[in-house]
């Protein structure tokens, strides 16, 4: 077996809505042996990793997958469940797989994941060990499964940002990972924030670097009259000894900028022990200060938005003998608790064997190796920082008044929104200004042991942070996601159009490009997963305005959680036979991830006079608006019946009706790119953004406005029926390319006048060859005079393949051949037919590339307007 390709999904996707991995496999001749028949593989298999024997399996019984693998099943089957093991093995709670046929050794498995760099790596040693079975060899899996567990300690968030992250997920804000970091959005757009464990986006620069600077910080505190201990930075040795005897031992060295107890030496009693203990440090920091040693228990205070919000005692790590066990043997014992870890991965932090460790029992007269007598108390180190190895009590419920007082305005006096206090005192219940003082202020202070506590009741401090975060603001933006085979880049303006009349900022992705406040930030065919999250993610974005399209949906999934507003404007033959995609059943199942992906209070959109579209409504959990161009279609009806909206046009108007009450919206002429009502695609479209519009609870004021004020012209809705007028003749530049969209474009013409219909056709080289002739029927018979072109991307067909095909379409209608001609560079032809026209003439080129095109015919335009300036484009 080996690995093709692998294509990760990091959002609702057609295979879940959670996140999965696709990974492409080649079975190299074993797709059709079963594992029972391979020697030694069951056995081998179940014996490495006995965790497969409690699996179900699709038969959903006790060891279902046992049973399946000695009547026999494939390997594809069995790496899927491999897979799924070794995650649970390495504590990642996932449990969804499936393996499926692409044809003959060529499969695809797909299983979910929750940390995508140690999930692609499982697989890879998934494929590697089953490799190993058909060949009946040696497979180091301890080994390979040692480096997944480093692969996920190493991805893997610590507990503060989990619990964090956990909190926003329970909100139902969505969470973005900016790459592979622990930096997070939280929300989407404008009122998105972004956090690094308990920095968060709000946190001021100055004041975290205040908080760095313990010389600044014990300065600013005293100026505010708060308990600080005496101290100040030393030069030297000649300054230390000095500034150590006016401040009284015992004293504590520490350097000025440093974090998690790190160079701290705490109670140091003579002039012997200091002079050490500087040495060691100024190897390692310039900036040293020397304070005063306050006596007393560590408490770590965490003020959240100015207010107290969780009180910790922090303990020292210590041991206690059994008069057997040896140190070192005790420290083992305590790390291989389950709740510690390594680092900040679990609640508790193993305890750290150090110099500093060794030195400090020392001073007690004990090594590593020592036999510690029973009942003995042996604290491991000075200090009780939960990085290296201490644990903490909570006594929120026991904390003072006055020293609630304290902390609070220590907190305002750097100006952290999210800080943790080291408070030293004989008792947090007492002032401290009568027995403790202020060590230090942190900036991205640990919540693990708020959130954990080893004794006491546990705070949830993320709560906190949350409602800190978002007190002023909504979590996210309102998301509308269009989707459908055509209509969706006009539907998409539509409602931005909408959207940005009634005073939003709008960011948008279409086929045209990305668009912020009707700017073009990008252009291309952006329609995918990295377009849509560059608006998702962009801070000037108050609406998102998503065109989703077939491709990307296949390819990457959704790049949003859930939509306010998912919309299907139609679902017609096209794309078929590409990505897996082979029946119309199929293309509405990929298409329907957007109507199921809206939240419980959105709504999804559909059409109710298209049959496909409304094959997916057992699909949509979200209420629903359905619009129609018939005021009696039986499925908008029930729709209302059921207490949702209907949309349609009746007697030339569109209305909106809800639980008996109809509003007229606007009169179909008054929607200017219907061309009063010649084009009803425009008219469905104009509906499908009136209903977004409604779901939004816009002003119907602003939805009048802006229909009546998006014209189909190069500005607003550039490539989708605009019309130039040149020579008396009409020039119509659209992007109609699949069959239904063919139809739609000749029957608007139509109503155009006219002497001749001129058409300029082409098809993706994609498209299947029954569709491609279907349209040069549909030509044939609908145009007088024919130009046949092709793209320049042929998507994997040689060079005249498609006009080929085409032109027997065409042919087959009785179409006069002398009006038949082949001209490949779709400018060219163009060109050709302009030079050609005859008065009265609509000549309508269906594109590739839209702006060469622009460009010639304005040049035409230009030419023309040296003879008669009155030639213009039409605004429509």
């Amino acid at each position: 077996m080996k690995i093709d390709k692998i294509r990760v999904f990091e959002g609702r996707n057609i295979y879940s809505h959670k996140t999965c991995i696709k990974m492409y496999v080649d079975l190299e001749g074993y797709s059709e042996i079963p594992t029972k028949d391979i020697k030694n593989f069951n056995e081998n298999l179940l014996k490495t990793i006995p965790e497969l024997n409690e699996h179900r399996c699709g038969i959903d019984e006790d060891n279902g997958f046992r049973k399946r693998l000695y009547e026999g099943t494939y390997l594809a089957h069995v790496c899927e469940h491999i897979i799924i093991a070794i995650q649970n093995m390495l504590g990642i709670d996932i449990a969804y797989g499936k393996s499926r046929e692409i044809s003959g050794d060529k499969y695809y498995i797909i299983y979910q994941y929750a940390l995508k760099n140690t999930a692609v790596q499982v697989g890879k040693t998934a494929v590697d060990f089953v490799n190993a079975l058909v060949n009946n060899e040696r497979y180091d899996f301890n080994k390979a499964f040692n480096l997944l567990r480093d692969t996920l300690r190493n991805e893997k968030i610590g507990p503060s940002t989990a619990s964090i992250i956990d909190e926003a997920k329970n909100r139902g804000i969505p969470v973005t990972r900016i790459g592979d970091t622990s930096v997070f959005q939280l929300g989407y757009g404008k009122y998105s924030k972004t956090i690094e464990a308990t920095i968060s986006s709000d946190t001021k620069a100055i004041a975290v670097d205040l908080a760095c600077d313990k010389l600044l910080t014990k300065e600013i505190l005293r100026n505010q009259c708060l308990p600080v201990p005496e101290g100040e930075m030393v030069k030297d040795i000649d300054d230390l000894k000095e500034k150590a005897e006016e401040i009284g031992y015992p004293v504590v060295l520490k350097p000025r900028r440093g974090n998690q107890g790190r160079g701290v030496f705490p109670n140091l009693k003579n002039q012997e022990q200091l002079i050490k203990a500087y040495k060691l440090l100024a190897g390692d920091f310039n900036d040293i200060i020397v304070e005063k040693n306050i006596s007393g228990k560590d408490y770590r205070v965490c003020v959240v938005d100015g207010k107290v919000e969780a009180v910790s005692h922090r303990i020292s790590p210590y041991v206690i003998g059994n008069g057997v066990s040896t140190v070192k043997q005790l420290i083992d014992e305590i790390n291989s608790d389950t709740m510690r870890g390594y680092g900040h991965e679990k609640p508790l932090t193993k305890i750290k064997v150090d110099e500093k460790l060794r030195t400090h029992i020392k001073k007690e007269n004990y090594t590593l190796d020592s036999i510690l007598e029973k009942n003995k108390k042996l604290v491991l180190r000075e200090n009780a920082n939960l990085s290296t190895g201490g644990k903490a009590e909570d006594c929120t419920d026991m904390i003072c008044r006055e020293n609630v007082d304290i902390c609070e305005r220590a907190a305002k006096a750097i100006g952290l929104d999210i800080c943790g206090i080291d408070l030293c005192c004989s008792d947090i219940s007492k002032s401290a200004f009568e027995n403790g003082a202020i060590l230090e202020i942190n900036a991205a202070p640990g919540i693990r042991m708020h959130q954990y506590p080893s004794k006491g009741r546990a705070r949830n401090v993320s709560k906190a942070i949350l409602d800190e975060l978002f007190k002023n603001s909504s979590s996210s933006i309102p998301i509308i996601s269009v989707t459908g085979t055509n209509g969706k880049t006009t539907t998409t303006r539509l409602i931005a159009h909408i959207l940005h009349t009634a005073g939003y900022s709008v960011g948008m992705t279409t086929t045209g490009g990305i668009y912020v406040n009707n700017k073009c930030i990008y252009t291309g065919d952006t329609t995918g997963y990295y377009s849509a999250k560059a608006i998702l993610n962009n801070s000037e974005v108050e609406a998102a305005v998503l065109e989703t399209a077939r491709g990307g949906i296949i390819k990457k999934g959704l790049a949003y959680d859930r939509a306010d507003v998912g919309i299907i404007t139609n679902i017609t033959e096209d794309h078929l036979g590409i990505d897996g995609i082979e029946t119309m059943d199929d293309l509405a199942y990929v298409k329907s991830l957007v109507g199921e992906a809206v939240k419980d209070n959105g709504y999804a959109v559909l059409n109710a006079d298209d049959l496909v579209s409304i094959s997916i409504i057992n699909r949509i959990k979200s209420r629903m608006i359905m619009f129609s161009k018939d005021k009696y279609n039986t499925i908008l009806r029930n729709n209302i019946k059921k207490g949702g909206y209907g949309i349609y046009v009746d007697n030339k108007v569109i209305y909106l009706e809800e639980d008996n009450n109809t509003i007229p919206i606007i009169k179909v002429s008054d929607i200017k790119i219907s061309l009063d009502g010649k084009l009803m695609y425009n008219v469905e479209n104009a509906m499908a953004a009136c209903a977004a519009a409604v779901a939004l609870n816009i002003n119907y004021m602003y939805i009048r406005d802006a229909l009546k004020n998006f014209y189909g012209n190069s500005l607003l809705n550039p490539g989708r029926f605009n019309i130039y007028k040149l020579n008396g003749s009409k020039i119509i530049l659209d992007y109609g390319h699949n069959i239904e969209g063919y139809k739609a474009v000749i029957n608007g013409i139509k109503k155009l006048n006219h002497k001749r219909l001129v058409g300029i056709i082409g098809v993706p080289g994609d498209r299947s060859d029954s569709s491609v002739e279907e349209i040069g029927r549909i030509s044939g018979k609908s145009f007088d005079r024919i130009y046949i072109k092709e793209d320049k991307d042929r998507r994997g067909r040689n060079l005249g393949d498609i006009a080929s095909i085409l032109k027997r379409g065409v042919l087959q209608t009785g179409f006069d051949v002398k009006e038949l001609r082949t001209i490949l560079d779709e400018k060219s032809a163009l060109e050709d037919a302009i030079d050609n026209q005859k008065n009265g003439d609509i000549i309508v080129i269906f594109f590739e590339k839209l702006k060469p095109l622009q460009d010639l015919v304005n040049r035409k335009i230009r030419e023309e307007s040296s003879k008669k300036p009155q030639n213009s484009q039409i605004t429509v």
